[in-house]
């Protein structure tokens, strides 16, 4: 039953919300340097807002920096701007072309904080994925309430969507863990 049509699109639905909730965890940054920190950073540009990535090359020189190389030198002081209204506690420094974030050392309050920030991400996660069952529950009791599933069927089917629930929620509880335990290594 786990390949009926209902369960698959929730299923996929599902891994989509297990994908953003990775990405975002992708964002918190663990005192090591990585474009994913800024990439999604919106620059005012030409008159309209676009993402960091799409408008400069990002990359790490190593583990402690971050150098954002725009494609238009006009646009080193909108970046600037732009990753010191995102306030996401590095201070950028333009560099001739380049404008460099040199990350500071982690204190144990912000890497507390960043755990918490982490936990708001990994729920915002639990609550999507639960949200999608709760949609494919609905739709398969409509799918028996319109004679189209069997009462046998209804419940596997119920059985199963929950058993993929589970599986996800506990993959965000992994990762949450690995998270937690790379913001509070000293």
């Amino acid at each position: 039953m786990a390949d009926h049509p209902l369960v698959k699109d929730c299923v996929t639905k599902m891994q989509k919300n297990l994908d953003h909730t990775l990405h975002e965890f992708s964002g918190i940054h663990t005192g090591k340097a990585s474009p994913a920190l800024v990439e999604g950073i919106m620059v005012d540009a030409y008159g309209s807002a676009v993402r960091l990535k799409e408008c400069a090359a990002i990359h790490t020189p190593d583990s402690r920096m971050i150098a954002v190389q725009p494609w238009d030198k006009s646009l080193l002081k909108a970046i600037e701007k732009a990753i010191q209204m995102a306030n996401i506690g590095i201070n950028p420094v333009i560099d001739g072309s380049i404008v460099r974030l040199p990350l500071p050392e982690m204190s144990k309050e912000r890497r507390l904080e960043l755990t918490k920030v982490a936990h708001r991400v990994a729920e915002e996660g639990r609550v999507a994925v639960r949200n999608t069952r709760r949609d494919g529950i609905e739709a398969i009791k409509k799918g028996f309430k319109d004679a189209k599933i069997s009462e046998d069927d209804n419940k596997k089917l119920e059985k199963d969507l929950q058993a993929q629930t589970d599986r996800i929620m506990k993959e965000i509880s992994d990762h949450l863990g690995h998270k937690e335990q790379e913001l509070l290594k000293v």
